[in-house]
């Protein structure tokens, strides 16, 4: 049976119900939600909501805590976003992305015949960008927040300073770089005992980050950007060879953005501008997807898996060839989320086949190693933050006395035009490694609101997978009207521009679906799972599937409307938590 058949005739003839997937109920609560990738930090962000802080001040507190309690993704040493939604209904965004150094060059990662240096935009002080985790939390905090600084820094200082115990789950992720980490003697010095990786039961104490949380706690940012800290850094960078200099700290600054806007089936989504890609990829492949008929044709059935990946292939080509930083490039947003683009994008889709890498070049527009958390309160503000050191850990160093892990984020531009990075994507021109410059990321924090209501917080980390895995949670919710907990722990599919792949989670799809897919051309690789996404929605566990017609908001019969907002954290990551009061 053709795919044209599906996607046609499916779209009027097949009836499904919702899929219920197996997931824990979502948590509820009556004042405020906190989910994070560490149970510590969201019991850190519920107790300053509770003293009164606003959700600015738990999002700061929550990004201090993962610096401590979740090293392989929180960080002072790397970057991040953050989109806010007030109860008003502004919106407004942070980028306090990495940045290039001053002294980087186009071939920073080639050799004298140009060539890309395996390793160097990973495992080297070459591939450390200027952090901004600090300048972006302290600029939250001044612009939006209403506690103190040392108030927010607390928590995380007395958990640098005494430590906690190490449970399975936290030990799983030291044994990943335990054996890098060892290299390392700042390192090794405090995640590694006795020549191997923490272990459930150990506690992990940092004095050095406890000091250095001291100094910003006393003197903010500038104790980074300016100061002793950054000075440190820049030691530690060019004693290994890196090129950070003082410079890069003090010319570092935060920018605020607006949003990315657009809509799906009603609903009004607020996601990462570029220097983000992640939002305008969003927006692209639901303005696609929005055509058809997901919920009759049904979840994960062929014909949703087709016209999903297609939209997907393409989305990421334009991503990859369009987009850069704004300070440096001219970004077609507004072509690229127009939803009449979107409509000629569909029109020309192949629904007999896959893509093949001539149509798609025919159609060119020109990890998990993050984390991600999720904050709201019953009054309708939302803080969705995502942050990054790249790789697990980064790049496995430790910034000599400081305590902080440093980030290996230079991987994410583009080393050479036809070489992937990392995540496996090959990238343009428009994301060419330049002095100063921030790198296109995938990091999507998201928040969706409809009229004056806020209705979700959404974000996930994964790399190039992350902005694959918000699009699903967002359809799992919209249009399969599952729970937040089931959008979230849904298995998931991903394709990007190459590799032309579709990548499956375990029990992604049926074996016949798959098959019937294949005599299509589509070509599957078996995964282990990806991305963590943490989510909140307001007011039910779930949405039901809006009529065609009015796109109206209701509430599932068989789920009792409890409490104002439901949580869930991704079953994928054990150590995270949803935590309300």
């Amino acid at each position: 049976m053709r795919l044209k058949i599906l996607v046609g005739a499916a779209l009027s003839l097949i009836v499904s119900t919702p899929l219920r997937a197996a997931s824990p109920e979502p948590v509820g609560a009556d004042h405020a939600m906190v989910v994070s990738a560490q149970a510590l930090a969201s019991d850190v962000g519920v107790d300053i909501l509770k003293r009164g802080g606003n959700v600015v001040d738990a999002a700061v507190a929550v990004g201090y805590a993962l610096a401590v309690v979740y090293p392989a993704a929180g960080n002072l040493g790397g970057g991040g976003f953050m989109t806010i939604r007030f109860a008003d209904g502004r919106t407004t965004f942070l980028d306090f992305r990495e940045k290039a150094p001053l002294a980087a060059t186009a071939s920073l990662f080639l050799d004298p015949s140009g060539n890309v240096v395996h390793g160097r935009s990973t495992d080297s002080w070459l591939a450390v960008g200027v952090p901004g985790s600090v300048a972006g939390l302290e600029a939250a905090r001044e612009r939006y927040g209403s506690l103190s600084r040392e108030v927010l820094i607390a928590p995380a200082l007395a958990l640098a300073r005494d430590g906690f115990v190490l449970t399975d789950a936290d030990a799983r992720l030291f044994r990943l770089a335990a054996d890098d980490l060892a290299k390392n003697p700042a390192a090794a010095a405090i995640f590694v005992k006795d020549g191997h990786a923490l272990s459930a039961g150990d506690r992990l104490q940092q004095p050095d980050l406890a000091r250095t949380l001291e100094t910003i706690s006393h003197d903010g940012a500038a104790a980074v950007y300016g100061g002793p800290i950054g000075t440190a850094i820049v030691a530690a960078s060019q004693a290994g060879g890196g090129i950070l200099e003082d410079r890069d700290f003090a010319t570092y600054k935060v920018r605020e953005l607006a949003p990315v806007r657009c809509s799906y089936r009603g609903f009004d989504i607020h996601a990462a501008p570029p220097p983000s890609s992640g939002g305008v990829t969003l927006c692209e492949i639901l303005n696609i997807v929005e055509g058809f008929d997901l919920r009759g044709i049904g979840f994960h059935s062929a014909a949703e898996v087709h016209v999903l990946t297609e939209a997907m292939r393409i989305a990421y080509r334009d991503r990859n060839s369009a987009l850069g930083d704004p300070d440096f490039v001219t970004n077609p947003v507004a072509h690229l989320i127009d939803k009449s683009y979107a409509a000629k994008v569909r029109a020309g889709l192949p629904l007999e086949h896959a893509s093949t890498m001539a149509d798609l070049a025919a159609h060119a527009a020109e990890g998990r190693q993050t984390t991600h958390y999720s904050i709201a309160d019953a009054a309708g503000n939302a803080v969705s933050v995502t942050t990054t050191l790249n790789a697990w850990f980064g790049a496995r160093r430790v910034a000599g006395p400081t305590g902080i892990l440093v980030n290996n984020e230079m991987d994410d531009f583009t080393a050479k035009i036809g070489s992937a990075n990392m995540f496996g994507l090959v990238q343009g021109e428009n994301n060419a490694i330049a002095p100063g410059k921030t790198p296109l990321s995938s990091m999507t924090p998201t928040i969706i609101t409809r009229g004056d209501k806020l209705v979700a917080v959404i974000g996930s980390p994964g790399g190039s997978r992350i902005i694959t895995t918000v699009v699903e949670v967002i359809i799992n919710m919209v249009d399969h009207g599952m729970t937040i907990a089931e959008a979230i722990d849904a298995p998931r599919i991903h394709v990007q521009d190459a590799p032309a792949t579709i990548a499956l989670e375990p029990f992604a799809l049926s074996p016949d679906t798959r098959h019937l897919l294949e005599r299509s051309g589509h070509v599957f690789e078996d995964s282990a799972v990806w991305s963590m996404a943490q989510g909140i929605l307001t007011g039910a566990p779930a949405l039901s599937p809006p009529p065609v017609d009015t796109h109206a908001l209701s509430i599932p019969d068989n789920f009792a409307q409890r409490y104002q907002l439901y949580g869930a954290r991704d079953e994928r990551g054990p150590t995270g938590a949803a935590r309300g009061f």
